[in-house]
């Protein structure tokens, strides 16, 4: 299983008519997260006239909520939720600060605003793709050190880190759809010499070119 979210939430202003649309992204695990971020948004942004917001969570069947804060509805909150889904990001909050500037923008022109406002705040955010997957550790003996190193070159997959006694122990970060068959190649390139195990479930994601793990399952 993998899917798109926010390693570090962004954010970005749009001026539309004098009226001021400020999205904050934020990356969030749980209603409670959300309902935290968004306290303490109004609590920094006390003087906006709106504070119009959508989140989408992480689990299997996403849930997903949203509001117009005052907004006529459906121009402000809902926006927001379908730039999120349209990014296919789950475990990502954004909330569009509105500072009023005199001039009524109607429907339509609450709609792209609160929309092109929440596409900024993405673009200044960092997206990445969160993979399900494992630590598993490699032991070889020095021969088939070098075979593989190159069968990892050629995956892209990066060692996260090594051990080097009477043999060596490399640790990688595999998705589940690369487990098996970085397993079976192992066994092929050392004739069955070394030996791969298991030694966790965790969430990662590839970021600056290292795997790193966000979650420990």
């Amino acid at each position: 299983m993998s899917y798109q979210t926010v390693y570090q939430g962004g954010s970005a202003e749009i001026v539309e008519k004098k009226s001021r649309f400020i999205a904050k992204v934020f990356s969030i695990k749980t209603e409670e997260e959300a309902l935290k971020v968004l306290e303490d948004v109004k609590k920094q942004y006390w003087d906006a006239r709106h504070h119009c917001w959508a989140y989408v969570l992480e689990e299997n069947q996403p849930q997903e909520r949203f509001s117009d804060d005052g907004e006529p509805s459906g121009t402000a909150g809902r926006p927001i939720l379908e730039v999120i889904r349209g990014q296919g990001l789950r475990g990502v909050m954004i909330v569009v600060i509105r500072y009023f500037g005199g001039t009524l923008l109607g429907t339509g022109g609450l709609v792209r605003a609160y929309t092109q406002a929440a596409k900024e705040g993405i673009l200044a955010s960092t997206v990445i793709c969160k993979e399900s997957g494992f630590l598993l550790t490699i032991a070889t003996d020095y021969t088939g050190l070098g075979k593989i190193q190159y069968l990892l070159g050629q995956r892209g997959i990066p060692v996260a880190d090594s051990r080097y006694t009477d043999e060596v122990e490399l640790d990688v970060l595999v998705s589940e759809e690369e487990e098996g068959r970085l397993k079976k190649e192992i066994a092929e390139a050392t004739n069955a010499r070394a030996r791969t195990r298991r030694a966790g479930s965790c969430f990662f994601a590839e970021i600056g070119g290292e795997r790193k793990v966000l979650d420990e399952k």
